[in-house]
């Protein structure tokens, strides 16, 4: 296996100390897992009391960026529609006109037309966007926190199991 001992899952981390574990060196760390023997992945986890709250931490860190996304994309999404309703008041005046030939009164109403069409295809695009940026984020956390939960408990039982009674 790769990584015998905790000096060395240290030393590729680049800290001295397990209190040194930042955020982004706990990813890295939960990455590595799959390269360490069991008997060192479950000494280091035991001396994270704190892991359950890097967890919550990652999460409530994905949430903040989700909802700043959201944030940005809500008062993009209002200028589009803004600007989309500004073209059909205009539209709406222009064939109210007296002056208009039945063609230009034709031309207008599809244009009218385009304009819905427009403001429902980015409706459709940006409700896509929404539900893939939230699957994303939580997909990611929901899954570190897995992969750190299962792989330590599935291999400590996998390894249980391959021990011989009595060992």
């Amino acid at each position: 296996m790769g990584y015998k001992d905790e000096d060395e899952v240290k030393q590729e981390l680049g800290i001295e100390t397990w209190r040194h574990l930042s955020k982004d060196k706990m990813m890295k760390f939960v990455a590595m897992m799959p390269d360490m023997g069991t008997e060192v992945a479950l000494k280091i986890v035991e001396q994270f009391p704190t892991f359950k709250d890097f967890a919550k931490d990652a999460l409530d860190a994905i949430t903040t960026a989700h909802e700043s996304t959201l944030s940005a994309n809500t008062q993009s999404q209002e200028h589009v529609y803004q600007a989309l309703q500004e073209e059909r008041e205009i539209l709406r005046s222009e064939i109210n006109r007296d002056d208009l030939s039945r063609e230009e009164r034709v031309e207008i109403l599809k244009q009218i037309q385009e304009n819905s069409k427009m403001a429902f295809q980015n409706d459709s695009e940006n409700k896509k966007f929404l539900s893939g940026a939230l699957n994303k984020k939580l997909g990611f956390v929901f899954a570190v926190a897995a992969l750190a939960v299962a792989f330590v408990g599935g291999r400590v039982a996998i390894e249980g199991k391959e021990r011989p009674a009595g060992s």
